[in-house]
C-alpha cells in the first residue's frame, strides 16, 4: 500500500528539514549525493509500511538522522547509516545489497545497528543478547552506539502509542542501559531527556505534578536568578571578558529522584537550578587559569562552601566532562551551584564523543585521555568470553557509573573508580595478577583490609602473596566489572579444576575397595556428604572438605532405614505438589480450557522492594518457576529484569483489591530533637489516633539528638503515608521516612 498525498507532503516536509540540517557537514556534492542516495533506498524499502502511531515509517529514520546531526554532531556517513539502519532488519535487502550500493564502511554500520536475529539457548534472555551485540560494535565503530542512542531516543518521544507493557518494558531498558551509556559517551542533554520520558510514561501523574511546581515557581526562581547574577556580570565585564550567564533548572527526573531518596516534599528542595557561566577564553593564559580566575572573582562576592568545590577541569570526567563547579552563599542565606566553563567545554559537556574528538584531532596532542582509557576497557570486557548474556549485561552495566573517584598508585598514576570502590577493585584495576594474590593495602601509607572504601586522593599500594588466591566471598565487596569478571573467572576455574580432581580421587578410592561406581553408589555418596547433586560432591572432595578416610564404612553400612526416610519423604512431598495442583486447578468446561486458565496465578511480593496495598505495582512472571513477582512500579531491581526480560512483564495491571484485609509490616525511619514525652507521643499517634499494631521500636538518644526505627503492620501505602505526615508534625520531629531494602 503506497502512502498518501498527505504521508508524501509530511514525509517531503520533514526530509527538507533534514537536508537544512545536513548543510553544517556537507562539504562536497559527493555528500549530497551520497545522502539522498540513502534516503531514496529507505523510501522505497519502507514504502507503505506505518509506525504503531499511524504515521508513515520513513518519518521514523529521516528523525533518527536529524537528531544525530543536530544533537549528536556526527557526519555524512552517519546520517547514511541512519537512513538506512532498520532497511536490512524490515525489508528483503541484505548486508550484502548495502554493502554493494554503498559500501564495506556503512554496511558494517548497518549492520551493527541491525537487531537480532536466530535463536539462543532456552536460558538465555533474548534482549540480553540483542544488547551484547549492539554493546560489541563498541570494538569497532563508536558511532554505531551513538546512532543506537539517536534511535532510542526517537522511539523514547514516540513512546506514547505503546502499550503499558511495552512501554514498562522500553523504559525501563532505557533507564538501566541507554541513559547511563549516553551519559557516560557525554550526551548529557539527551540522557537528562531519557530519564524525563522514561518518567513522563512510567509515573505520569508524578511528571505533570512536578512540571506543574517547576512552571509555578519559575517567576521568582527567574527573580533571583537576576539578582543573584548581577553583581557576578558587573565583575567580569570590568575584566573584559566574553561570556554567557544563565540559569539552569534541574531535570523533572532528578528532581523526582530526590525526592523519593529523601522521602521530601517539592517545597523542601532548595537546590533547582545551578548558574552556567560559558566564557570565550583568551590565547593566554591557560583555559584552566581563566577558570580559576572567573571562580575567584565570584568568590570575592559571595562565600563559597569549601567542602562542595568541584575541579573537574584538572582531572576531567572519564566521559570528557570539564567543568569548575562551586556552591556559594547568596542572597537570602540560599546556597547556589556555579559552573564556570569555556565555549569549548560547554560543546563537550552537550555534545559529548562527537564534540570530543572533534577537538582532540585539531590538536597536535592525541595522548591517550581518560576517555580513551575507558574505551580500551570497554573493549577489553566485551572481546573477553562469557557464557551468560545476562551477568555480561549487568558487568557492562557497572562501567557505566557516574560517580567516581580519583586516587593514586605509589607512583602517583592517576586512577578513576567508582565511588564506592574498595582497594580489591583498584588491586584488580592495576592488573589481574595482583587482584588474584592481594592480602591487603596500604591507603596513605597506612595498612588497611582489602574491603577498605576509597576516597577521593588515596595514594594506594596493594600487598600481594604468592600464596593467596579469590574467594567467592570477595563479591561481595567488589564494585567494578572487572574484578567481578576476574574473581568469578577465577572461581569458575578452581571449581572445574576441583570437579576433575574430585572424580578422580573418588575413583581411585573406589577401585581400591573394588566397588563400582554406578549411579546408586553416587546417591548414597551425595545423600552421606550433604551434597545436593554430584557436582557438589566431587567439589567438595576435590577442594579437601569432604575426607574418603571412611568411605567403605558409608558405602557398605547398611544405610536401609535411613534411605528409606529420604525415599519416604521425597514421595510425600512429590505427592503434596500433586494435590497442591489439583486443589489450585478449575474443572475444564466441554474439556477444552486451555491450560494456563486452569491454574490460578501465584503471586509473591518482591523482596527488594517490599510494596504494600496502595503501591503503583508491576508483574514480572519469573521465566523459571513462572510465579509472579509483585515489584513497586519504582523499584531499580524491575528495571533490571524488563531490561532483559521484558517478555516477562505482566500485560494486565496488578490490582491489590484481594489484599486489603492483610496488614502488612512495613519499617519507617525517624530521626529528630530529644525531649520528655517524645515516645508517648510516637504512641499515642500510632496506636491511638491510626489503630495500628506495632511489632518493633528502637529508639537510641545520645547528645539530645533521638534516631531510631519502627516496625508496623499497616493497612495500605494510603494508610502509611497519611501516618508518616503526622508523626512529621510531632515536635521535634526532623525525618519521617519508609525504610526500603
Amino acid at each position: 500500500m503506497n502512502y498518501t498525498a498527505e504521508d508524501e507532503k509530511l514525509i517531503e516536509s520533514k526530509w527538507a528539514d533534514l537536508m537544512e540540517s545536513c548543510k553544517k557537514i556537507c562539504k562536497k556534492e559527493e555528500d549530497w549525493t551520497f545522502i539522498k542516495r540513502a534516503f531514496f533506498l529507505a523510501k522505497e524499502a519502507h514504502q507503505g509500511v506505518r509506525r504503531r502511531s499511524g504515521e508513515p515509517y520513513l518519518l521514523h529514520p529521516i528523525a533518527v538522522a536529524k537528531i544525530v546531526v543536530d544533537e549528536i554532531g556526527l557526519g555524512v556517513k552517519s546520517v547514511v547509516a541512519s537512513l538506512l539502519h532498520d532497511v536490512v532488519e524490515d525489508t528483503d535487502y541484505t548486508v550484502e545489497d548495502i554493502e554493494h550500493i554503498f559500501g564495506h564502511k556503512i554496511a558494517t554500520m548497518v549492520d551493527g545497528l541491525t537487531k537480532m536475529s536466530g535463536v539462543f539457548n532456552a536460558d538465555t534472555s533474548l534482549q540480553a543478547e540483542y544488547f551484547r551485540k549492539v554493546l560489541l560494535t563498541l570494538s569497532d565503530d563508536v558511532r554505531v552506539i551513538l546512532i543506537k542512542i539517536a534511535d532510542r531516543l526517537h522511539n523514547m518521544r514516540t513512546l506514547g502509542s505503546m502499550p503499558q507493557n511495552k512501554q514498562i518494558k522500553i523504559t525501563s531498558e532505557t533507564i538501566y542501559l541507554f541513559a547511563p551509556l549516553a551519559y557516560r559517551l557525554g550526551l548529557y542533554a539527551i540522557k537528562t531527556e531519557l530519564e524525563d520520558l522514561c518518567m513522563k510514561y512510567r509515573f505520569p501523574k508524578e511528571y505533570e505534578e512536578i512540571t506543574r511546581q517547576i512552571n509555578e515557581t519559575s517567576a521568582a526562581r527567574e527573580e533571583y536568578i537576576r539578582k543573584f547574577c548581577a553583581p557576578i556580570s558587573a565583575a567580569l565585564d570590568r575584566n573584559g571578558i566574553k561570556y554567557e550567564i544563565s540559569g539552569r533548572v534541574k531535570s523533572v527526573y532528578s528532581i523526582w529522584t530526590k525526592m523519593m531518596r529523601k522521602q521530601i516534599p517539592f517545597s523542601e528542595i532548595y537546590d533547582l537550578f545551578a548558574i552556567r557561566i560559558v566564557f570565550q577564553p583568551l590565547e593566554f593564559p591557560s583555559e584552566k587559569t581563566q577558570c580559576w580566575q572567573i571562580y575567584s572573582s565570584i568568590t570575592d562576592i559571595y562565600t563559597p562552601k569549601p567542602d562542595r568545590l568541584r575541579d573537574w577541569i584538572s582531572i576531567p570526567k572519564a566521559n570528557g566532562y570539564e567543568a569548575l563547579h562551586s556552591t556559594v552563599m547568596g542572597p537570602d542565606g540560599i546556597w547556589v551551584e556555579v559552573q564556570i566553563r569555556t565555549q569549548r567545554m560547554e560543546e563537550i559537556a552537550e555534545r559529548g564523543f562527537a564534540a570530543h574528538w572533534k577537538y582532540k584531532h585539531a590538536t597536535i596532542s592525541h595522548d591517550e585521555d581518560e576517555f580513551d582509557k575507558w574505551l580500551k576497557k570497554i573493549r577489553a570486557a566485551l572481546d573477553s568470553p562469557t557464557e551468560n548474556a545476562v551477568d555480561f549485561l549487568d558487568n557492562f552495566k557497572l562501567s557505566l557509573y557516574t560517580s567516581e573517584v580519583a586516587v593514586f598508585t605509589p607512583k602517583g598514576e592517576a586512577r578513576r573508580l567508582p565511588y564506592g570502590a574498595t582497594a580489591l577493585d583498584f588491586a584488580y584495576d592495576v592488573h589481574t595478577k595482583i587482584g588474584n594474590t592481594a592480602i591487603g593495602a596500604k591507603i596513605n601509607h597506612k595498612i588497611m583490609p582489602l574491603t577498605t572504601q576509597l576516597n577521593t586522593g588515596d595514594q594506594v599500594e596493594i600487598i600481594t602473596s604468592d600464596s593467596a588466591k579469590p574467594k567467592a566471598e570477595w563479591l561481595e565487596f567488589v564494585l567494578t566489572s572487572k574484578a567481578k569478571q576476574a574473581i568469578k573467572s577465577y572461581l569458575k576455574r578452581e571449581q572445574e579444576h576441583n570437579i576433575q580432581r574430585g572424580m578422580k580421587l573418588l575413583d581411585e578410592k573406589l577401585a581400591e575397595l573394588n566397588i563400582t561406581p554406578n549411579g546408586r553408589v553416587i546417591r548414597k555418596l551425595i545423600a552421606a556428604y550433604d551434597s545436593s547433586n554430584k557436582e557438589e560432591l566431587y567439589t567438595k572432595i576435590g577442594a579437601g572438605i569432604i575426607s574418603l578416610d571412611n568411605l567403605e564404612k558409608v558405602v557398605k553400612s547398611n544405610a536401609k532405614n535411613k534411605l528409606l526416610k529420604f525415599w519416604t519423604l521425597f514421595i510425600k512431598d512429590n505427592e503434596e505438589d500433586a494435590d497442591d495442583d489439583t486443589d489450585t486447578a478449575q474443572e475444564p468446561k466441554d474439556g477444552d480450557a486451555p491450560q494456563q486458565a486452569q491454574e490460578a496465578p501465584t503471586f509473591v511480593i518482591a523482596d527488594c522492594c517490599k510494596p504494600i496495598p496502595g503501591d503503583s505495582v508491576v508483574g514480572f512472571k519469573d521465566p523459571i518457576t513462572h510465579q509472579i513477582i509483585v515489584h513497586k512500579a519504582s523499584c531499580d531491581e524491575l528495571n533490571r529484569l524488563a531490561s532483559q526480560h521484558g517478555e516477562c512483564i505482566m500485560k494486565e495491571e496488578i490490582q491489590w483489591s484481594q489484599c486489603k484485609k492483610l496488614s502488612p509490616l512495613s519499617k519507617i525511619e525517624i530521626l529528630g530533637i530529644d525531649r520528655m514525652g517524645l515516645l508517648l507521643d510516637l504512641a499515642n499517634v500510632v496506636t491511638n489516633d491510626f489503630s495500628i499494631n506495632m511489632r518493633e521500636v528502637n529508639i537510641q538518644s545520645h547528645d539530645g539528638i533521638f534516631e531510631g526505627t519502627m516496625s508496623l503492620y499497616v493497612r495500605d501505602a494510603e494508610s502509611l503515608n497519611a501516618l508518616l505526615e503526622r508523626l512529621r508534625r510531632i515536635k521535634g520531629m526532623e525525618t519521617v521516612k519508609r525504610v526500603i531494602n
